[in-house]
């Protein structure tokens, strides 16, 4: 088949899985997963050895650089906490458990040698946020369990990728094993961390002194941790991706250094290179070697997902403040991912190449550990969570951006109604006030860096805002547009618009208000408000429909919501058609007699 038909049917085939996987509510490494297995080794259409040849395996490793980097990129020692002895303990004791655990497993059920064995443990100790992110996104555990996990998946696979390393460079050494292998040990914490740090350190320098100029950033930046990638794996092998996992650390907590705009290139990239790269790394599973594998295969898998990650994640946990629900969670989310897959295969040529005869199991045995793991935890982590009680609150919530009058009496309703309602202003009288209504708050600007830090936003799926402040109302919508969502962000109208068209707000910002109706503005609600106005709700039945409601009201009420049996909140917006049904349930101000 055509190579340039085959490439453009793999991005379909991982974008329509990404959008099943949305739709179906089920982590995406699933279909992706099925879709390499049934692609290759079941009916033979994709070859990915044949398409790319000898440039496999430089693609997935610059791919790997690029998903690491991403990932590191996120990994601010704020978000950590009071968690970062947990993470280290994963990365580092955690890890040893693991590798301690799995070596003789393998040995004695498997029957291979103690070198393979050893190489084998090394290789499964890392998970990776390939598998990690995507599933966090489905299971949506608790901010703190959530942060511990990427931390680890991102920071345990260059460890794991050092282990790896180190124990293959034992192997291969024909004399003086041990001071080889401290020698390469050496070389690839200074060539990591040395580059990672210094070339972190030179692009945070250029893009706070604006020497890049902005469309070209992002670009630079790939391109120059490409550069240092290939540079560190060039001095020390597999050094990479320790490099550009500190170097996203580096840039992510460097003081005044804003990486958004580059974090959101680099999200959309890692999608697709995720996407793409578990249906080819799938397609070359060999299902017969697999299947020769043996019953051993079982023993061992019960072992790493029922005894290894376990007893790894209790020890680490000794000394913190995890629960032991948290715990428990944590050591039942371990699925290998693209680093063992790909470290696996550039081992098992190399030492097929050295003669070492069981090599050949080494790719089959690590592939059966990534699907199954990924298989069994993305299938049961979700109600895992929730049997344990660790998942995050659904983001059914709303944030009133303003604490008004008209404000306060809006979300006093909704709670009454059983919404999770939370009000922000700068404003300390209105907040006072809204606490003295046993009202949720937040005292300070809902965009903040402490707003960040201190606020746990998970619980909101959409922001009204209703202040008066027209300079910060267009940064708070667009803030929050990016962070839940589009058509989640609700502005009321400016009650005067200038006549000027230099004066006017932008049509895409203009798009974003008609919160309740046309007219609602600021004065106008603090104007009926003052006027006696009330929020009230009413119930609809099939005997009283929404239209006979609007007759009965006429222009004296303005539908702000409806809510439906479920407890679902629909807000009146002139953006989307607003129809409330039986048994639902309008809440409008009605304005006096």
């Amino acid at each position: 088949m055509d190579p340039l038909i085959m490439l453009v049917g793999v991005g379909i085939i991982s974008i329509s899985c990404q959008l099943l996987a949305y739709r179906l509510k089920i982590p995406a490494i699933l279909p992706l997963l099925v879709s390499g297995i049934l692609l290759g080794p079941v009916f033979s259409v994709l070859n990915p050895d044949l398409l790319f040849g000898d440039l496999l395996f430089p693609i997935i490793s610059l791919s790997v650089a690029i998903i690491l980097f991403e990932g590191a990129l996120t990994l601010r020692f704020q978000d950590l906490g009071s968690h970062g002895s947990m993470v280290r303990n994963l990365c580092s004791v955690g890890a040893i458990v693991t590798w301690a655990v799995i070596t003789p497993t393998a040995y004695y059920v498997l029957g291979i040698s103690w070198q393979m064995a050893f190489l084998f443990g090394a290789i499964v100790t890392v998970t990776g946020p390939t598998v990690i992110v995507p599933m966090l996104r489905t299971v949506r555990p608790s901010a703190k369990v959530a942060n511990i996990l990427r931390w680890e998946g991102i920071i345990i696979d260059p460890v794991g990728a050092l282990l790896a390393v180190l124990v293959f460079e034992f192997i291969i050494a024909s004399q003086h094993p041990w001071q080889h292998t401290l020698e390469v040990f050496g070389m690839v914490l200074a060539s990591g961390f040395g580059i990672g740090a210094a070339v972190g350190f030179f692009l945070s320098w250029v893009l706070r002194k604006n020497w890049i100029p902005h469309y070209l950033a992002n670009t630079a930046v790939l391109t120059i941790m490409l550069g240092a990638f290939a540079l560190s794996n060039s001095l020390a092998h597999e050094s990479g991706l320790l490099c550009v996992t500190v170097m996203g650390i580096w840039m992510a907590n460097t003081k005044d250094l804003d990486v958004s705009d580059i974090l959101e290139f680099k999200e959309t990239l890692s999608v697709l290179l995720i996407s793409g790269l578990f249906i080819l790394l799938a397609a070359r599973i060999d299902l017969a070697s697999i299947v020769a594998i043996g019953s051993g295969a079982a023993i061992l898998l019960v072992v790493i997902l029922f005894v290894a990650r376990p007893l790894s994640a209790y020890i680490s946990s000794i000394g913190t403040d995890l629960t032991w629900r948290e715990t428990a969670l944590i050591s039942w989310i371990a699925p290998r991912g693209i680093v063992a897959a790909a470290v696996s295969s550039l081992f098992a040529l190399k030492l097929e190449t050295l003669g070492f005869a069981d090599a050949s199991l080494l790719v089959p045995m690590v592939f059966l550990v990534i699907v199954s793991t990924v298989f069994i935890q993305s299938l049961t982590a979700k109600p895992v969570a929730k049997l344990l009680g660790v998942t995050a609150p659904s983001p059914s919530g709303i944030l009133i951006f303003g604490a008004s009058s008209f404000a306060r009496a809006f979300a006093k309703l909704l709670k009454d109604k059983g919404v999770n309602v939370l009000l922000a202003d700068t404003n300390w009288d209105s907040i006072r006030q809204a606490r003295m209504d046993n009202l949720n708050t937040y005292y300070g600007n809902p965009i903040s860096e402490h707003a960040r830090l201190t606020l746990d936003l998970s619980a909101y799926g959409r922001v009204l805002v209703l202040s008066p402040y027209k300079q910060l109302n267009p940064l708070v919508t667009y803030h929050f547009e990016d962070a839940v969502g589009k058509g989640k962000v609700f502005g009321l109208n400016h009650s005067e618009q200038p006549k000027t068209a230099s004066h006017k707000v932008s049509e895409d910002y203009a798009k974003k208000l008609g919160l309740f109706s046309d007219n609602a503005s600021y004065s106008k609600l603090a104007s009926l408000m003052a006027k006696g106005a009330t929020i009230k709700s009413t119930k609809l039945s099939e005997e009283f429909s929404f239209e006979d409601y609007k007759q009965e009201y006429g222009s004296r009420a303005m539908p702000l919501c409806a809510i439906d049996p479920n407890g679902r909140t629909y807000v009146n917006d002139l953006s989307s058609d607003f129809v409330a049904k039986a048994d639902w349930e309008v809440v409008s101000l009605i304005s006096s007699e």
